[in-house]
């Protein structure tokens, strides 16, 4: 389960790392502009409940993330070259950041009903 974890963290870093990037210093859309790196700091909110491993962090997360997949396969399909690169890295990390925190809840209420029924015995 703590692979899962770990995945999730990685790739929500890896996201914002991406994010701050592509739009600061990568393929801006509008050079100087700093207006659309913004978009990285709703991504710094559920950081720190991922690290503290709290359920409701990864079940939010799971739903927020389609946001920032759909600004990725939009502009992939309507950027230049450079930018189509990043949009699609972006849509790739925005799925395994879903599959990780899908497949941590999954796994964490597995372990949680084997114990209550372990402990009921």
């Amino acid at each position: 389960m703590s692979w899962t974890r770990t995945l999730a963290v990685g790739s929500l870093l890896g996201l914002i790392g991406l994010s701050l990037a592509w739009e600061l210093v990568l393929a801006p859309l509008r050079p100087g502009s700093v207006i659309l790196a913004l978009k990285a700091l709703p991504l710094c909110i559920p950081l720190v409940g991922l690290l503290k491993n709290r359920m409701y962090t990864y079940r939010w997360v799971s739903l927020m993330v389609w946001l920032y997949f759909t600004e990725g396969v939009v502009r992939a399909y309507s950027d230049a070259a450079p930018s189509r690169w990043y949009a699609l890295a972006e849509a790739l990390l925005c799925v395994v950041l879903f599959a990780a925190c899908a497949l941590h809840v999954r796994l964490r209420f597995k372990h949680a009903k084997a114990a209550a029924a372990a402990a009921a015995i």
